[in-house]
């Protein structure tokens, strides 16, 4: 029997993490973060100044993509050049990054690849941006996650301060408005519902209602 593939996309803070986690759990299927990866190339290049003041420097993103090795353990830890990815990555300076390199299209080309090759004849819960649209139209199943910007920013907010106890609400939900304005409108694999796949509004719903959901449509 082929493998199964259930692709969980939708804007940011929707809960698509904490749902694909849980999910993957109940079901035995691997996890699979692609936002991590995105995050941990926009870190490099940050660190690099691959990008400055919205600038790409195209020659160093190339260098970064050419030495880049992503891995998924058997308890689904993702790793870059055996780095474990962690919580690290997800600052609001890197979020106000991550969907202008995530925009590139070599950058993308890249994950694709990559992308696919991980999961290559696993069972996996996949959360991203382009999964049912691009990685893996064929997918066995297909959500679409969203919620209102502001649930969303207050969510996010919340998660952050634990991290940055400097940042403020109005930071994170200009964050939000601007990711989802990139990744709604970027030339290369932008965020959208696709054809087949199931939209779940979760402004209203905790996480057990959206997992209970999710596995009634499984």
């Amino acid at each position: 029997m082929s493998n199964k593939i259930i692709a969980i996309d939708g804007f940011a803070s929707t809960g698509k993490s904490t749902i694909s986690k849980k999910l993957a759990k109940h079901l035995g299927f691997f996890h699979f973060d692609t936002g991590q990866m995105y995050r941990a190339l926009t870190f490099i290049a940050i660190n690099r100044k691959a990008i400055i003041n919205d600038i790409i420097n195209e020659k160093i993103i190339i260098d970064i993509i050419n030495n880049s090795v992503f891995s998924l353990s058997k308890n689904s830890s993702l790793s870059l050049n055996e780095n474990k990815l962690g919580d690290e990555l997800r600052s609001i300076y890197i979020s106000n990054k991550v969907s202008k390199i995530s925009s590139i299209k070599l950058v993308r080309e890249f994950m694709i690849k990559e992308q696919r090759k991980l999961v290559k004849n696993k069972n996996a819960v996949v959360e991203g941006r382009d999964i049912g649209s691009i990685i893996f139209p064929n997918a066995y199943k297909k959500f679409f996650m969203n919620a209102d910007p502001k649930v969303r920013a207050k969510r996010r907010f919340d998660q952050l301060r634990s991290i940055d106890s400097e940042v403020s609400f109005d930071q994170v939900l200009e964050n939000v408005l601007k990711r989802d304005f990139i990744d709604s409108n970027r030339e290369i694999s932008p965020l959208k519902k696709t054809k087949g796949s199931i939209e779940i509004d979760t402004s209203l719903l905790n996480i057990n209602q959206v997992f209970n959901l999710i596995l009634k449509y499984l």
